[in-house]
């Protein structure tokens, strides 16, 4: 009889916790539907475009961008090691691009946010620098710069600075100037208000602004790199389309926008993570 009470026992006690994971695996379905839907369905343009690639003769030779032939070029990418050797650089640029885009656009940001008198007097020549392709600054950034890799850096900076920059300077215009007034009548100085007030409030905002950034920055990253390096992502695709190799081209753009979401999605938990409504 005891034994009978302790197995409905233990029986109840585990339909909540069952239940939960039968609707976690229920969440994560309904989740993952919706992308599973459109990739299959980008995949079937793809083999649609291919098949319609080799089945006319006049461009069949271009059959490579299929997505067969593609798969296979970037396996022999993953199991040779090449891949790595091509990214690495890539990332490298794009990382230290990214950081002076940090170094520069969230201070300037916090000033500009800080101050009516500086963003009234910034705000028509960050807006006409702004609209300025960051492609057309490469003969400077070959001049000013020794090597390629600074004149590459350089570009995505430029490219990068200003969704940093904007973005922080929104997002210190939206702190509550209460806790200001509040932090001056507790003694704060400049300083205190600054560590404890401004760049706690903003750390969503400026991850927001990296989040615009790194897509500009890897936008701008691969044709910077079809000139004077002989490494990168951008120089495999310009070396693939000179030797006619179709299938690892496609490979390298599958790499790219794969190393891109990947980015992109490193970025959006770092702004759920300094989100202050998840705290709350």
């Amino acid at each position: 009889m005891n034994a009978r009470i302790g197995s409905l026992s233990r029986t109840a006690g585990s339909q909540p916790a069952s239940k939960v994971w039968r609707t976690r695996l229920s969440g994560l379905v309904s989740w993952s539907v919706n992308p599973i839907i459109g990739m299959t369905a980008l995949l079937a343009i793809w083999w649609v475009g291919g098949w319609l690639i080799r089945s006319d003769p006049n461009i069949s030779s271009f059959s490579g961008f299929a997505p067969g032939p593609t798969l296979l070029a970037l396996e022999d990418l993953v199991r040779s090691g090449r891949l790595w050797d091509i990214t690495a650089p890539s990332l490298y640029r794009l990382g230290m691009g990214l950081l002076w885009a940090a170094v520069l656009g969230v201070p300037l940001g916090v000033a500009v946010g800080l101050s009516t008198r500086t963003r009234r007097i910034t705000h028509v020549p960050f807006q006409f620098l702004r609209m300025i392709s960051p492609l057309a600054w490469m003969p400077v950034a070959v001049l000013a710069f020794p090597t390629w890799n600074g004149a590459i850096i350089f570009l995505i900076a430029v490219a990068a600075v200003w969704p940093v920059l904007f973005s922080t300077a929104q997002g210190v215009r939206r702190i509550d100037p209460l806790w200001f007034k509040v932090a001056r009548n507790l003694g704060g100085d400049g300083f205190q208000r600054l560590f404890r007030i401004v760049l706690p409030a903003i750390g969503q905002d400026v991850f927001a602004g990296i989040r615009l950034a790194v897509g500009v920055g890897w936008i701008v990253l691969v044709p910077a790199e079809y000139l004077g390096v002989t490494s990168g992502l951008g120089y495999a695709i310009s070396d693939a389309r000179d030797t006619l190799d179709y299938s690892h081209l496609t490979a390298i753009v599958v790499v790219i926008g794969v190393l891109g979401f990947l980015i992109d999605a490193v970025c959006v938990s770092l702004i759920r993570k300094f989100s202050w409504h998840n705290e709350a």
